[in-house]
């Protein structure tokens, strides 16, 4: 059977040029993230760094050298004028002439990398933006809907690529080789689901939309959603997004009375945006709860927001109680 790699994937597309050698370099990255994961416990690369990000978190190891990685494969790109990154506490600025540039990555190497000592799926995300070349620094607070592409790696028992381009989710696995391999040229979400991914050790900081929304779900059949749910949570966002993507779902981090001070728990230009673009190009919703989560307007680089994404109907639903609770 005939195979699309990813760069016939990128010329079938019809992408431009400087998006396409970028998506290259950034897949790249990803490449190379994955056979450091797949041998980091022989080669002893684990535990924490000890240094903490702009978020006052401890890093991994494993989160410093991705970031690394990200940077290693960028910089060299004359295309990419800034990489704003969940590791560095300031955007970094690549010199670039004035023929080149005009890109920007937003990403976070590594999420979920607390996961790591257990063998959990973790992943990177990454959002593409246009930046003027001249100036990027400035222009990087863009809403969702500016992304021109975005995307996550899943590292799990296989590593999974996933872009979007042009209101299209297509899905990648590496190969043996080192290649990119189209394996779903069209992702598409159910619009319903039974299975929501929410982490229920917060009950208690909810606000009264979620609270309702779980509580419903847990009453199955004789409930007033009719039907039997399922409760999903891996702790790692691109593992718990990725099979929403494949079967169905709901994500859910909302605001709550615990992170309302720092505005949500996600990152709203690295984390939230790209998955919400993905989502949404796939037939699903991606919400804060009172409105859609891609016309949020970022006022800082690691701007926190809540997220719920996944299938329609069930973003849907609890869109509604936010409007009536």
């Amino acid at each position: 059977m005939a195979r699309t790699n990813l760069s016939e994937w990128l010329l079938h597309r019809q992408v431009p040029p400087k998006l396409a050698e970028t998506m290259t370099s950034v897949a790249a990255a990803c490449a190379e993230i994955a056979e450091v994961l797949r041998t980091a416990p022989i080669e002893g690369i684990s535990g924490v760094a000890g240094t903490t990000n702009v978020q006052g978190e401890d890093q991994k190891q494993l989160d410093v050298v991705s970031n690394d990685i990200f940077i290693e494969h960028l910089r060299p790109n004359r295309h990419v004028s800034a990489l704003v990154s969940e590791e560095l506490e300031e955007p970094l600025l690549f010199e670039r002439s004035a023929d080149e540039g005009g890109l920007a990555i937003a990403c976070d190497p590594l999420d979920g990398s607390s996961n790591l000592d257990v063998n959990v799926t973790v992943g990177s995300i990454f959002s593409f933006l246009e930046v003027p070349a001249d100036d990027p620094g400035a222009h990087l607070l863009q809403p969702g809907t500016e992304q021109i592409a975005a995307g996550y790696a899943a590292y799990g028992n296989s590593t999974s690529l996933v872009l979007v381009y042009q209101g299209q989710a297509s899905a990648f696995t590496l190969d043996a080789s080192g290649d990119f391999v189209l394996t779903a040229a069209t992702l598409t979400i159910p619009s319903e689901s039974a299975e929501y991914a929410i982490n229920a050790a917060r009950e208690r900081f909810w606000d009264e939309a979620t609270r309702t929304y779980v509580a419903d779900s847990v009453k199955g059949e004789d409930g007033p959603l009719g039907k039997r749910y399922n409760m999903r949570w891996v702790g790692s966002m691109v593992a718990d997004i990725h099979r929403i993507l494949m079967r169905g779902g709901v994500f859910l981090y909302p605001l709550d009375s615990e992170t309302v001070a720092k505005g949500g728990r996600l990152r709203l230009l690295y984390e939230a945006n790209p998955m919400a673009l993905i989502v949404e190009a796939a037939g699903g919703r991606a919400s804060t709860g009172p409105g859609r989560l891609l016309e949020a307007a970022p006022s800082s680089i690691h701007q926190r927001i809540p997220v719920i994404l996944g299938s329609s109907a069930e973003v849907e639903r609890i869109e509604r109680l936010y409007q009536q609770l």
